[in-house]
């Protein structure tokens, strides 16, 4: 079973993921990317998908032409995990040069 997350940790999550922001009504995260078009941002979401899927851990997402709304929370916790952080950081990872 996956433990929800910590208080000491959500605290601690704006200087962990500062571009990652708390959903409302929800126990989750969300951050919304934009690209230059469609390609670019559909080649993020399969290199996203191959982060995913290593991690057996599967985001929510929705995609409009360039932009790419990615939202994480553990199922199984009724929430944020750990495993929600391992994978924002590893997507905020993608995007560094």
């Amino acid at each position: 079973m996956v433990e929800s997350l910590s208080a000491t940790r959500r605290e601690a999550l704006p200087g962990l993921l500062p571009h990652w922001s708390p959903v409302e009504g929800r126990d989750a995260i969300r951050r919304d990317f934009r690209f230059r078009d469609f390609s670019e941002a559909f080649g993020f979401m399969a290199r996203v998908a191959l982060l995913a899927e290593a991690q057996d851990h599967h985001p929510e997402w929705f995609n409009v032409w360039n932009r790419v709304e990615i939202t994480l929370t553990t199922h199984d916790a009724k929430g944020l995990s750990e495993r929600d952080l391992r994978l924002a950081a590893a997507i905020d990872a993608l995007l560094q040069p």
